[in-house]
């Protein structure tokens, strides 16, 4: 928002108006109040001055309303109540953590994700586990983490044993992937198990943008259709972006009535649901370390050079 100076004819207190030319900052300050006197009334000094004092007030707000302070801190760990928890089946929940106001953000650049302490284990060490928000900065006042809660794992069991009221340690933004709209053409994800976090997030941060253009084609893989994480959320944006977002589903268990892939993610699936190989274009995947090596094979085979992939 550009600050508004008052213009030569603008009138000031006491009835003044300002003269067509105004000294400079230089000249008050060298020639001192005799010359402010006889250039420039000190009355209508201290208007320009409420003015311009107003013009700089109104920008800081502008700025701040448009780019409010994030409520993360990178070097310190904050805590976050949780509000609400949702069971999406045995072993995934959706959790909702407060930000400090109902106007506040989280303050996480798309891509990036944060770190999640449960304090230290029986032998004095810190357990910290990264995790991504599905929110964006558009969700006012609010978090949300989609967790899938693995058997004998700690952070697992911390989040299992949460329950509204209680507090989470986080700190951030940590991550090497940034994205800016409209940087490359095509984008296809290779996605597996809880691997889809931070995808989902990636996918609403270009679709919810009516100036990005950039077409997303998600390849994403499971054992059962229970296990497939965001299902709803994820069909309700194909059907909302059927010519800009893509979804293909993959289960190595499939029920009967079945359309999507089976078995495991071939490289004849990569070729036929993500974008070819080409300068403008991004594949980036995120699974379980199995699968990331297996995709790395298919998509180096596939002629897809290392500048078009990233792993998270």
């Amino acid at each position: 928002m550009p600050v508004l100076l008052p213009s030569p004819a603008m009138s000031l207190p006491g009835g003044h108006q300002l003269p067509s030319a105004m000294p400079t900052a230089t000249e008050i300050a060298c020639y001192g109040s005799a010359t402010i006197e006889n250039n420039l009334n000190p009355e209508l000094l201290g208007g320009v001055v409420a003015l311009v004092a107003v013009g700089f007030t109104a920008a800081y707000i502008y700025y701040r309303t448009k780019n409010p302070k994030g409520s993360l801190d990178p070097k310190n760990f904050k805590e976050f109540k949780l509000i609400k928890k949702t069971q999406l089946s045995h072993d995934v929940a959706r959790f909702r953590f407060a930000l400090p106001t109902p106007s506040s953000v989280l303050g996480l650049p798309v891509g990036n994700h944060i770190l999640v302490s449960r304090g230290k284990d029986s032998q004095g060490e810190e357990i910290v586990r990264p995790y991504m928000p599905i929110t964006l900065d558009s969700d006012i006042g609010y978090f949300e983490l989609v967790v899938k809660m693995y058997p004998n794992r700690k952070m697992s069991h911390h989040f299992r044993q949460m329950k509204e009221g209680d507090y989470l340690a986080v700190k951030g933004p940590k991550g090497r992937f940034s994205y800016k709209p409209g940087q490359v053409r095509a984008i296809g994800m290779l996605a597996g198990g809880s691997g889809i976090t931070p995808m989902f997030q990636l996918i609403r941060a270009i679709l919810e943008n009516p100036k990005d253009k950039t077409k997303v084609h998600l390849i994403y893989a499971n054992e059962t259709v229970d296990d497939i994480l965001l299902k709803e959320e994820l069909d309700n944006i194909a059907n909302k972006f059927p010519h800009r977002f893509e979804v293909y589903y993959v289960l190595n268990k499939p029920p009967d009535q079945w359309n999507g892939g089976i078995g495991f993610v071939s490289k004849e699936i990569i070729k036929s649901h993500c974008p070819e190989p080409a300068p403008d274009i991004q594949i980036l995947r995120c699974g379980p370390p199995p699968m990331n090596k297996a995709m790395a094979a298919h998509l180096d085979a596939l002629g897809y050079t290392s500048s078009m992939q990233f792993e998270f």
